[in-house]
């Protein structure tokens, strides 16, 4: 079957609120908590979305060093980011640090370079997806 007549797989979660500004989301068998910065209850929608592409990215490169047989000890990313401060409010800029405590050859390096560049999520950042949102009543 080629690419162009598979469909492809839809997946769905589920957030609901709990208090104030906190949402659970639950998905598969796990759920995980989002609130706002000032009640430090949990991690902000923000702050997952940056993490989302840390962990990615993180993941993406720790499977080329497994892969290489490059030790995982001391792999590490960081991320900085900073919002926008005109409208509309949004994530300005990203820098992601990706630590390695192993020697790489130039090669290697760049070879890493570029699997983290292509991540899943930073993937998606590039080449956005549709997005649709309807908002529905519930009627009694």
């Amino acid at each position: 079957m080629t690419p162009a007549h598979r469909q492809p797989v839809l997946h769905r979660l589920v957030v609901r609120h709990v208090r104030d500004d906190e949402f659970v989301i639950r998905l598969r068998d796990h759920e995980l908590h989002t609130d706002q910065p000032d009640s430090d209850r949990a991690l902000s929608p923000v702050e997952l979305f940056v993490a989302s592409l840390a962990t990615c990215v993180a993941h993406y490169t720790g499977t080329f060093l497994r892969r290489h047989g490059l030790s995982r000890k001391g792999h590490v990313v960081k991320a900085e980011y900073a919002m926008a401060i005109d409208r509309p409010a949004r994530v300005a800029r990203i820098h992601l640090t990706v630590h390695v405590d192993t020697s790489l050859t130039a090669p290697q390096q760049a070879a890493l370079q570029a699997v983290a560049n292509h991540c899943t999520v930073h993937n998606t950042l590039r080449h956005p997806p549709e997005i649709q949102i309807r908002v529905e009543e519930e009627l009694p």
